[in-house]
């Protein structure tokens, strides 16, 4: 017994050994690229939008309410052709009432209920770039992996998914390079239902959101 027991003993001590020699190094390797281009974003006008004073009459009891329409304008100019894509970050991430990334909250009470939300929609048909005569919008929810079929639809900019913008319709390469844009930009805002707020006292619509370039 003794004759197959040490052996079996000594295999195992040594599999074991093996095996911690061969987890005991691991390499890393850090990548990037450091690009010249540089675009800028810019929201003609300086991107605030005022919506002045809402009675709390006007809004509706049981179901959100739509307040007016608001139009924007926005450049990107860079100093040079680029394929680049857009995204939003939510500055009151949690204070939306409805949960998806292309809702951005508009604050809270003073009893910490949520105020309502806004969105941003990007239309290819009022969008302007370079020299090209029609442009087409592309999305990817893969991080710049892979794009969605270019077309001339409008759409949401949302906070995980890149918005981009191309001259050939119904391509799935992603975003052309582009230069110069513009942009007409519909900004829609819901306040949540008046039964869930705490509206005794003046209450400030607080929304703030950074749009970011992405180079791709």
């Amino acid at each position: 017994m003794k004759t197959i027991l040490i052996p079996l003993s000594v295999v195992a001590w040594l599999g074991a050994g093996f095996s911690v020699h061969a987890a005991s190094t691991i390499d890393l390797t850090v990548k990037g690229l450091i690009t010249p281009m540089a675009c800028t974003p810019t929201f003609v006008g300086g991107g605030l939008v005022d919506f002045g004073k809402i009675s709390r009459n006007d809004l509706n009891l049981t179901k959100g309410t739509r307040l007016p329409l608001h139009y924007l304008t926005l450049t990107v100019n860079c100093n040079g052709a680029a394929r680049y894509a857009l995204r939003m970050r939510d500055n009151r991430e949690g204070t939306g009432h409805v949960n998806s990334e292309i809702f951005y909250g508009l604050g809270l009470d003073h009893s910490g209920n949520k105020l309502g939300v806004y969105s941003l929609t990007f239309d290819p048909a009022q969008t302007v770039a370079d020299s090209v005569p029609v442009i087409y919008g592309t999305e990817s929810t893969t991080g710049g992996v892979a794009w969605r079929t270019s077309n001339s639809n409008p759409i949401d900019i949302g906070s995980r998914s890149y918005l981009g913008f191309t001259d050939q319709v119904g391509s799935t390469l992603g975003p052309s390079a582009i230069q110069n844009l513009s942009a007409t930009v519909k900004l829609e805002a819901t306040i949540n239902a008046r039964q869930n707020l705490v509206l005794d006292e003046e209450t400030p619509l607080d929304g703030s959101a950074t749009l970011e370039v992405v180079y791709l």
